[in-house]
């Protein structure tokens, strides 16, 4: 049986983890066709950690982590996170 997914499913839903840095873990690891129970196996990252971190319930990714998350994946730090310009951006641009 084979797994379709298509650009629109690669998307993350509106309003889900709207920030300057998407966070695409979670839509990467779908991509791979792998559960949090093999990253966790692989890595031994806590559960609740990637729980967190898929969720977007985080407000950071350690070095460490993101590291193991790359290993697993085998993918780099840009597959996972993407910067999304902002309209309204925190700090003035530097001149």
């Amino acid at each position: 049986m084979a797994i379709t997914i298509t650009n629109r499913e690669l998307q993350s839903p509106s309003g889900y983890c709207n920030y300057m840095i998407e966070n695409r873990v979670a839509i990467y690891m779908a991509v791979k066709r792998m559960d949090k129970r093999d990253i966790v196996k692989m890595t031994g990252i806590d559960r609740h950690t990637l729980n967190n971190i898929c969720k977007c319930k985080t407000k950071g990714i350690e070095f460490e982590t993101l590291n193991k998350l790359c290993w697993a994946l085998d993918c780099t730090p840009n597959d996972l996170l993407r910067y999304v310009p902002d309209e309204n951006p925190p700090v003035k641009p530097l001149k």
